[in-house]
This record gives structure tokens, C-alpha cells and sequence, in this order.
């Protein structure tokens, strides 16, 4: 990032990407609890993607021109990709469906982000739904955070989670994981591209222009950097109590 005021955030990042979890990704069991985990924060992405989406573009009705239309392509080529990304068969597919075609492939536990969703589709407080206790703690507390940010967070605070937590994190992180699990020779097809998939388009393009959008929001604005600093410092600690979430179950069922 060009600004020295998100340099603070280096340290913390790479905490990220030295976790413990990616050592333990030894089988497909220990792949399945992680997915578990993790299909919450595929899922709860889509809620900050769409929040920029409504703050950047124009979704209501009567349609006017957005001021800013370089920054309406770039939020709607991601939305073009994250909802209807080519699925690797001739078709198209939500990254979170596809996510959950991996789950499927692998026998992951999917009941608890579907009971979820069924739930929020029948009318309930998606906050209040993840006090359900078959969530994992960790994932709940992941995505409580990402509701409450898409749903009362700054234009520019969404968008610093958006980068630091997921845009410029992802490629890194996934290519992480695409080795541990490759080099022990878990079979997870469907996983395996959803995460190569990321890789390519978070690092060639999305994440380039995450940045200048993050950069143009905050402008020199002192205050509105620092609010983008401490989304995203934020943003990246709740990852690793993601992460630390998935390594306490499988160290759960070692002992």
C-alpha cells in the first residue's frame, strides 16, 4: 500500500500468513473442518462486495448516472465474477455456491451455513442467527463482524476491510494453502480451483484496483485514513481468530 499510515499493518498481516492452521492441512479431515469454518467468510464477503455496490453504483430506482462510474465498473466487475464466475465446466456459479460444491465433493459438514441461510431467508435477524450453537464460535464471530461493518461501516472503513482483508490478503493466503493441501495430496478438486480462481483474479486485477478505490475514498483525509487503518487492522485480527477457531477443532479431535 503507497500510504505509510497503513504500513503499521505489515506486522499483523504477516501473522496472518505464518499461522499455525496451514502445517495442520495434513488430510482430507482436517480440510473438511477448515471449510467448515471458512464457508461463513465466502459467504459474508458478498455483504461487503454489495455494500460497495450500493455506496459506488446506482441499484435503485429511477437510475441516475454514479459520479464516480470508474469506480462503478471496477465494483461491478467483481460482482460480475463473485456471483457468476465461470465454474470450470462450461457454466456459471456464485463463488459461494462453488465454495459449497467443494464441501459437497469433499463430505464437509455444509448443515451448519445452510441452516443458517435457511433461516435468514425465513425472516430471522441475521446477527441473532449466528448465536445458533452449530456454528463454530470462531466463524460466528468472524461474520458478525463483516454484518455489522457492511451494515453500519463507512463507505471508505468497508472498503479498507475490503482490501487489507480480502483482496490484497487472498492471493497470498490461498496460494498458502493450495500447497499445504497439494503437497499432501488431499483431494479436493472443487476447493482447489475455487482457490486458484482467487488467486488469478485477486491478483492480476482486483487487487490493484481495491486499492486505488481504498486510496481515492480516503483521499489525504487524516482522520478517514486512520478509520480505514483500524478497519482493516480489524478486519485482519478477526481472520486469525478465524483461523485459530479451525486449529482449536482439529487439535480438539487429535487429543
Amino acid at each position: 500500500m503507497e500510504h505509510p499510515v497503513f504500513n503499521d499493518l505489515t506486522e499483523v498481516r504477516e501473522e496472518l500468513l505464518q499461522h499455525p492452521l496451514y502445517k495442520q492441512l495434513t488430510n482430507a479431515e482436517r480440510v473438511k473442518i477448515l471449510m467448515k469454518h471458512h464457508v461463513f467468510a465466502v459467504w459474508d464477503f458478498m455483504s461487503l462486495l454489495k455494500k460497495l455496490q450500493i455506496e459506488l453504483t446506482r441499484v435503485s430506482l429511477p437510475w441516475i448516472p454514479a459520479p464516480h462510474p470508474e469506480y462503478a465498473r471496477f465494483i461491478n466487475e467483481i460482482v460480475l465474477g463473485e456471483e457468476t464466475d465461470e465454474d470450470g465446466e462450461g457454466g456459471f456459479i456464485s463463488h459461494f455456491e462453488l465454495y459449497l460444491k467443494g464441501m459437497k465433493e469433499v463430505k464437509a459438514d455444509t448443515n451448519p451455513i445452510v441452516t443458517y441461510l435457511t433461516r435468514i431467508k425465513e425472516g430471522e435477524d441475521p446477527l441473532l442467527a449466528l448465536e445458533s450453537d452449530e456454528i463454530p464460535r470462531s466463524a460466528a464471530g468472524f461474520t458478525h463482524h463483516s454484518l455489522k461493518l457492511a451494515q453500519h461501516g463507512e463507505v471508505h472503513e468497508v472498503a479498507a476491510a475490503f482490501f487489507f482483508g480480502r483482496e490484497d490478503l487472498i492471493p497470498d493466503m490461498f496460494q498458502v494453502l493450495v500447497d499445504e493441501v497439494s503437497s499432501h495430496g488431499v483431494s479436493a478438486k472443487t476447493l482447489k480451483y475455487y482457490l486458484n480462481r482467487h488467486i488469478e483474479l485477486d491478483g492480476d486485477e482486483h487487487g490493484p484496483l481495491a486499492e486505488k478505490l481504498l486510496l481515492s475514498l480516503c483521499g489525504e483525509d487524516p482522520e478517514k485514513l486512520q478509520q480505514a487503518k483500524q478497519a482493516a487492522m480489524e478486519s485482519l485480527k478477526m481472520r486469525i481468530k478465524l483461523w485459530d477457531g479451525v486449529l482449536e477443532e482439529i487439535q480438539s479431535i487429535q487429543a
